[in-house]
């Protein structure tokens, strides 16, 4: 009842009009009168930021900020794996042979995910990764190695909640909400980082522009909460074993080594 309650709810909402007056409202200087609030509800530590909270013009200005240069350490080992965002990990696992993972009780196609097969199969039997940003949360997304991007594309029209409640109550979120995916390799390891997009808003910005990527380097923001998937090949990482879930971690801390 109430999974059929929420999903009702969610579609009533989720329309385009509403997106459309939420992305009028953040991006308008009226929205900057509600920055102060939002700062002190979700928390925001305001020493990191690159610029005082009076300096933003909108909303949207102060959720995409910036950070200040050093406030993040990038783990600098050659083999280490970083997280890409600043986040709460939900969910670790592995990958089934038919692409399958199951997160929070719910069974979520890779193949899906990726809108295709043949890219899922190299992901077979490997691991998989949820790291989950709220709004109280840096949203800029980093590459968490240094290589080559290899392949990057956009999938999905529409987007759900993909918080807690999301991905309890939701259907599918993390394989048919608005995402972006971008395929790094290393050497011969490749990673697929899989940028999912949030209720309302729709929008996951690309900002690199070369095809080589420096570990650490920013290569897109999202507007408003979302969630990245890291999807890894069987017996190409090894993940940090002192995780416990649900895991707090910043951009640039070490979360595994490639293999």
């Amino acid at each position: 009842m109430i999974q059929t309650l929420y999903r009702l709810m969610i579609e009533l909402t989720n329309r385009k009009w509403s997106s459309n007056l939420l992305r009028r409202f953040t991006q308008s200087r009226l929205s900057k009168r509600v920055i102060p609030a939002f700062a002190r509800t979700y928390q925001i530590n305001q020493d990191e930021m690159e610029k005082a909270l009076h300096a933003f013009t909108s909303l949207h200005e102060f959720f995409t900020r910036k950070l200040k240069p050093g406030v993040r350490t990038i783990a600098d080992e050659t083999e280490a794996i970083v997280s890409p965002v600043d986040a709460i990990i939900e969910d670790i696992g592995l990958i089934e042979p038919d692409h399958m993972i199951k997160v929070k009780g719910k069974t979520y196609s890779i193949a899906e995910m990726l809108g295709s097969e043949e890219t899922a199969e190299h992901y077979k039997h490997g691991t998989y990764m949820i790291l989950y940003l709220s709004p109280s949360h840096y949203h800029r997304i980093h590459s968490p190695i240094s290589g080559t991007v290899i392949n990057q594309w956009t999938l999905g029209d529409r987007s759900y909640p993909v918080n807690r409640l999301g991905l309890k109550y939701g259907k599918e979120t993390l394989a048919k909400n608005f995402r972006t995916i971008t395929e790094i390799k290393y050497d011969t390891v490749r990673i697929a980082l899989v940028k999912v997009g949030a209720m309302f808003v729709n929008s996951i910005e690309t900002v690199h522009e070369r095809e080589e990527l420096i570990k650490g380097e920013e290569i897109a923001y999202f507007t408003f909460g979302s969630t990245v998937v890291l999807l890894f090949e069987e017996n190409r990482i090894r993940l940090r074993k002192d995780i416990q879930l649900p895991h707090s971690v910043q951009m640039g801390e070490k979360i595994g080594e490639l293999k």
